[in-house]
């Protein structure tokens, strides 16, 4: 009886360790990437999204026609605010920079003070937005009378005023900034 009862005991045992190697997982040789998402035999560092990222901007940049007006236009556009539309162009900005290089060269213009990196307003902070009113804290002058012309008439219901180191085209009545030259100070 004793060697029945030894003898189950025994197998009972062998029956339990047997079941929990075969249970027991193996080395993982899958590699580092396994159950992450990636296979790691296609794992390639990453140059797939990469490569897709790339792609899928060129296709944008080629088929959105309003890719190269920069991020601005998009955010207004997006955010249903009105459409930023640019006035200014590279010849007013190369006639604004003349202007001021021909003028101010070493000097600023009237309410700006010299610093380091150029021309600065007091406070140093710029206080308009495109798309904005201008507040009424905020000091303009008028253009002067020889960049007015160079520049050529405003749009109609529209004006040029320079705020620091700035031009802006205004809308008249809403003082709204529709469109600036930024940063003359440096010239």
């Amino acid at each position: 009886m004793r060697f029945a009862k030894t003898t189950s005991v025994i197998s009972a045992l062998t029956l339990a360790i047997a079941s929990s190697m075969a249970l027991a997982k193996g080395p993982d040789h899958r590699g580092p990437h396994h159950g992450k998402g990636h296979s790691a035999k296609h794992w390639d560092g990453g140059k797939h999204h990469k490569r897709a990222h790339r792609q899928a901007e060129r296709y944008k940049r080629h088929h959105d026609r309003h890719y190269d007006r920069g991020r601005n236009y998009h955010d207004r556009h997006d955010s249903g605010i009105d459409i930023y539309v640019s006035f200014f162009g590279d010849r007013h900005r190369r006639l604004a920079r003349d202007y001021y290089q021909e003028h101010y060269y070493g000097h600023c213009p009237p309410g700006l003070a010299m610093k380091r990196n150029g021309c600065m307003p007091p406070g140093q902070a710029k206080k308009w937005r495109r798309g904005y009113p201008l507040g009424s804290d905020i000091t303009y002058y008028d253009l002067d009378r020889h960049l007015r012309i160079r520049l050529g008439p405003p749009p109609d219901g529209h004006r040029y005023v320079r705020v620091a180191s700035d031009i802006l085209l205004l809308a008249v009545g809403t003082n709204l900034v529709v469109d600036a030259i930024e940063n003359l100070g440096r010239y």
